[in-house]
């Protein structure tokens, strides 16, 4: 290839302004958290969000899966399909609301709490690593932006 073929975005990438270089970040951090995802699942039969669950389940025994969504930020229809597949591999259980039957409580099962325990590996140890090293006024500076984005992408 002569250098005049040469793509000007791989030697030097251009700058993108500061909005599109945010979103080129965000993007990063989406992608990598699907990957980790996807190796957890193959190395410990999990994925992250279905960790998150355990993690939350574990810490709130008797959540319902209204105040999970919620806590979350997702939809109970969203949250569903997690629920499921955690009860049906033993890792949470399920109680029915005694006075609606259509609300259910959820805890963890023996396994959930082993799996639950286990850090290494994790979305979740990764996270805990880089927020230990950074300056806590940094960390809450990247919750506010976080936050207030996805407030107002929710509104939208």
């Amino acid at each position: 290839m002569k250098p005049s073929e040469a793509n000007p975005l791989v030697d030097t990438p251009p700058p993108l302004g500061h909005v599109l270089e945010f979103m080129r970040s965000i993007w990063a951090l989406d992608h990598a958290l699907q990957k980790r995802s996807k190796r957890m699942k193959r190395a410990q039969g999990i994925t992250g969000p279905q960790r998150l669950v355990l993690r939350i389940v574990g810490r709130f025994p008797g959540i319902s899966a209204g105040q999970l969504a919620e806590l979350l930020h997702v939809h109970k229809s969203t949250l569903t399909g997690v629920l499921d597949r955690l009860e049906r591999r033993g890792l949470i259980s399920r109680r029915q609301d005694p006075q609606d039957g259509r609300r259910s409580f959820f805890g963890l099962t023996k396994s959930g709490r082993a799996i639950e325990t286990k850090h290494e590996g994790t979305v979740e140890a990764t996270v805990r690593k880089v927020l230990s090293d950074l300056p806590r006024v940094q960390v809450v500076t990247a919750e506010n932006v976080l936050r207030r984005l996805t407030e107002a992408l929710e509104d939208d």
